[in-house]
């Protein structure tokens, strides 16, 4: 596949290829999805795994100040289709939470990320994986200079974990997603309130064949969040290290929550390329099965100060 004219026209934000899965990103709503199925790719497919994993390029580090942030949203009745008004009855109630100074992630991890972390730890990586890379090699003719600046995919959260602890790093919290995302004031999107268009997120996109899109993970600089993140609101959903609480912010401290000890879900923040709207919404709470692998969830890393 070549570069056609609307990317050329987006420049720098090289939208991808990406694969038709639809995953149960929120909690208790069931839909189905397609997959890619086949044999097994054949071995010639490590070659190309190994040169997407050398194309690898870290995100840069963005400081978060320590203080206050608006986390959640005040109920609202007046306009139920409205993108005000709540996504569901977990973002309740709005708290004032503080907290500590900490660091994310710029960009969700890489693709070439992920599979460099793959070799160095001498893990396999998933036969999901493999079939979807090796169709985009064989059927599409994807570059691996593309294929390396995709977001992660079909990434456990364990292994999402496992990936921030070996960069020194550690998956976010749920409220240090959501003041990366929105800031300090409680934006409704990391760029504010207007509507998310093209120009702003990545998003409820579809493909008469099942093959959506997906953005390089450096891209769509319009739509970045207040602290300068980009892809805060869809092209990939986003582990974070709490637990899913469905009634957590009525009692989560006011300082640095951790979240619920445990749960069934794992905190999914941000929406993905499947995403309608509201799904984008940094108040929204998503979650999914720690062992879920998915196309339309992916990760990035948080550090503490020090």
């Amino acid at each position: 596949m070549v570069k056609n004219d609307f990317h050329q026209r987006v420049g720098s934000r090289l939208l991808l290829l990406g694969v038709a899965v639809l995953v149960l990103l929120v909690v208790n709503r069931n839909v189905s999805y397609a997959v890619i199925t086949g044999p097994d790719p054949p071995p010639e497919l490590d070659q190309y795994l190994a040169a997407i994993a050398d194309l690898t390029q870290a995100s840069p580090l963005v400081k978060i100040p320590e203080g206050w942030f608006f986390m959640g949203t005040i109920r609202k009745y007046d306009d139920p289709f409205g993108l005000e008004t709540q996504f569901d009855n977990t973002e309740f109630p709005q708290r004032r939470i503080w907290l500590d100074a900490y660091s994310m992630d710029r960009d969700e991890v890489s693709m070439g990320e992920y599979l460099a972390f793959l070799t160095r730890e001498k893990r396999d990586v998933s036969g999901q994986l493999r079939r979807l890379i090796w169709h985009l090699i064989s059927v599409h003719a994807l570059p691996d200079y593309v294929m390396a600046r995709w977001p992660a995919l079909y990434v456990t959260w364990a292994e999402a974990a496992d990936f921030c602890q070996a960069q020194g790093k550690r998956l976010p919290t749920e409220a240090e997603w959501e003041k990366a995302a929105r800031g300090s004031e409680g934006n409704l999107f990391p760029w504010g309130k207007a509507a998310p268009d093209s120009d702003l997120a990545v998003f409820h996109l579809y493909h008469v064949h099942e093959i959506p899109l997906v953005a390089a993970v450096d891209s769509w600089e319009e739509g970045r969040s207040p602290y300068g993140l980009n892809h805060m609101a869809g092209n990939i959903g986003e582990w974070v290290q709490d637990w899913f609480g469905f009634d957590y912010y009525v009692i989560m401290p006011e300082r640095n929550p951790l979240g619920p000890p445990t749960a069934r879900y794992k905190g999914v923040r941000g929406g993905s390329w499947r995403s309608k709207p509201h799904m984008l919404r940094t108040a929204t709470r998503n979650g999914a099965t720690p062992d879920k692998r998915s196309p339309t969830i992916g990760f990035r890393c948080a550090q503490s100060a020090f």
